[in-house]
């Protein structure tokens, strides 16, 4: 049962940290975030960015890392919730 869950989990992270990846990059293409899939995109990842991109300012004006940060937060509740799972399970 706990590796049935911590699959889903692991599955859950990675299309979330793709569909971040994808936003991320679609920035760097003109009129890309202003598709259908841009919009859809932004829907689903813009509240999670959004926190972060609040306290950390852009580097030099221009340099946004808070999806960095938000990534590496992300990674992290999922090593939360892998630990709580496998506490559970025992």
């Amino acid at each position: 049962m706990s590796a049935y869950l911590l699959g889903i989990i692991y599955i859950l992270y990675r299309i979330y940290f793709y569909m971040i990846i994808a936003y991320i990059l679609m920035s760097w293409l003109p009129g890309a975030r202003d598709s259908s899939v841009g919009a859809w995109l932004a829907k689903l990842v813009e509240p999670y960015l959004a926190p972060f991109r609040r306290f950390i300012p852009p580097i030099m004006g221009m340099i946004d890392i808070s999806p960095i940060v938000a990534l590496f937060v992300l990674q992290l509740a999922v090593s939360g919730l892998d630990s709580i799972v496998r506490y559970f399970a025992v």
